[in-house]
């Protein structure tokens, strides 16, 4: 294979595979980046709409407590409800009780014998879940029941009745079995989609929630970029193919006109024709240079020689002012002659200091052995000697060390939880919301989404978060009248999101003062080059967390 064939073949078999890993991290790292946006969109928009739907159960639910038993005839309820579940108070999915098979979330009071029953107007659900800000063209979110059909209308397919549809897949088991997460699914249609899950669990009602989105509509810019890539691609490869033809030419060519006066050379001829008239003035500058490299380095390899065996008398002159090598090996030279010098004179001085050494630890460790060692098992005998071994004394010793303790742990965790390093954050603030709603009265939920293995979550990451967790749980404790708190903390492969939300009075981000805590918050994610969107009204206050996978 000749050089130009070989140029041509690796320049452009680099600029192949250049380009090529180029364009495919581009389009997985697009590919990824959309995945994770998707998501955490469905998360938020699935979160939003669990809240409103349990707020509005919720809701109806304490007004039908303070009403009368007349204000909701049994009559007036297409029903055929059992005399069974007309026994116990509560909130049941009546549907399968429904006459025309509409959904049906019913409310239950039994007192004194006698119970009142009411049906959650389905209009006010359906409104809720068929508002699409943020779905797309084929985005949806429904609920499912415990019998895996459809408590809510379908946008795709209006006209049916919800419950007549049967929507048994993975998310929808795993929502129904309490769990929350995300993932790529068929849905109900058989149709690959972007599903983000949890349930509803209130009373004795079960329904899972499902926001979702087409798969084909979020890769649509997909394809059309892995085709621009395709094209470019090409083009690029054109260019260098162009290019590369026109380099190599430059670069072969005087090596080729080299090649054949080295071999005349080679040959012993060193008498240049005028065939390479271009070159030749060179190449004979050049093996005259080389001759005379050769006639020193025969020079400097044969002192070396003398310097390897030391014999360090021999002469040596450099060839010139400039001979480098001539003037370095005189330099070693000397500096052996120096270093032999030295040596002898170091190796009686050694000799000296290692006696004296000896001496000096010898006198070191008598007097360490009568001042230090001695002492201590004088004091030992005393103790031994007198020893105290009452029990109240022991006891009164182990209470204090106890209480020592006790001040230190207490101290630790005001300080820092050791679970942050231990466990992780998640694990952090799922122990800190568990110890606020045993002493708070308030119902706090916390989504830990982060990944048990493998996390990139830093220290220096985890401890901001926790703190700003904690300032949130904090402020709404003190300052918003909230009855729910729901926290979410979800890591993804470039960021980590967190979710927060309670219902409370709300504040205004204009007038807030410094003291609520507003400020510190905005100072830590901004620590950790994050980004925050903070939406305060009343009945629903939210903060969404971004912050960068530090890498």
């Amino acid at each position: 294979m000749s050089l130009r064939t070989l140029i041509l073949i690796i320049i452009n078999s680099l600029i192949f595979l250049v380009i090529l890993m180029l364009s495919i991290t581009f389009y997985s790292q697009f590919s990824k980046a959309l995945d994770d946006r998707i998501f955490l969109q469905l998360n938020s928009i699935k979160t939003l709409k669990q809240v409103q739907v349990e707020n509005l159960i919720k809701s109806e639910w304490a007004k039908f407590l303070n009403s009368k038993p007349t204000d909701f005839p049994m009559d007036s309820i297409a029903l055929k409800l059992p005399k069974s579940v007309l026994t116990t108070s509560g909130i049941f999915d009546f549907t399968k009780y429904n006459i025309n098979g509409q959904t049906a979330i019913g409310l239950v009071s039994v007192a004194d014998n006698q119970a009142k029953v009411k049906i959650i107007d389905y209009n006010k659900i359906k409104e809720i879940l068929l508002e699409r800000t943020g779905m797309g063209s084929s985005g949806e979110s429904y609920l499912v029941g415990e019998d895996f059909h459809l408590r809510s209308q379908s946008r795709f397919v209006p006209e049916e009745t919800p419950s007549s549809i049967f929507a048994k897949t993975k998310a929808a088991v795993d929502a129904i079995s309490g769990n929350a997460g995300k993932a790529i699914i068929k849905d109900y249609r058989g149709v690959e989609v972007y599903s983000a899950y949890g349930s509803i669990n209130i009373s004795n009602l079960n329904l899972g929630i499902l926001s979702e989105i087409d798969l084909s509509e979020v890769k649509a810019p997909l394809k059309s970029l892995k085709l621009r890539l395709l094209g470019l691609i090409i083009l690029i490869m054109l260019i260098a193919v162009v290019l590369s033809l026109f380099l190599t030419r430059l670069i072969t060519n005087p090596i080729i006109n080299m090649q054949k006066s080295l071999k005349i050379m080679a040959d012993g001829d060193y008498n240049q024709t005028n065939e390479f008239n271009k070159n030749s003035a060179e190449i004979k500058e050049m093996f005259a240079a080389l001759d005379n490299l050769k006639k020193s380095l025969q020079g400097a390899v044969k002192f070396s020689n003398e310097i390897g065996k030391m014999n360090l008398n021999n002469d040596y002159e450099p060839r010139s002012q400039n001979d480098s090598l001539g003037k370095s090996l005189i330099k070693m030279r000397d500096k052996l002659i120096e270093f032999r010098s030295k040596e002898n004179k170091n190796r009686v001085e050694t000799q000296r200091l290692m006696v004296d050494g000896l001496e000096n630890e010898r006198r070191r460790l008598s007097r360490e052995l009568h001042d230090g060692i001695g002492p201590l098992l004088t004091s030992l005998k005393f103790y031994i000697e007198n020893k105290v071994d009452t029990k109240k004394q022991k006891q009164e010793m182990i209470n204090i060390v106890d209480s020592t303790i006790s001040e230190i742990r207490l101290m630790s965790n005001a300080l820092m939880p050791s679970t942050i390093d231990d466990f992780g954050v998640g694990v952090a603030l799922t122990n800190f919301v568990n110890s606020i709603k045993e002493t708070s009265g308030i119902s706090i939920e916390f989504e830990d989404l982060t990944k048990e293995n493998n996390s990139k979550i830093t220290k220096n990451q985890a401890i901001n978060i926790f703190r700003i967790a904690q300032e949130l749980i904090n402020n709404a404790l003190k300052h918003s009248k909230c009855k729910n708190i729901r926290i979410s903390l979800s890591e993804f492969d470039d960021f980590i999101s967190l979710f927060y939300f309670d219902d409370g009075i709300g504040f205004d981000l204009e007038r807030v003062k410094l003291g609520s805590g507003i400020i510190n918050i905005k100072e830590r994610v901004e620590i950790c080059n994050g980004q925050i969107q903070i939406d305060s009204k009343k009945g629903m206050t939210t903060f969404e967390i971004e912050l960068p996978i530090e890498l």
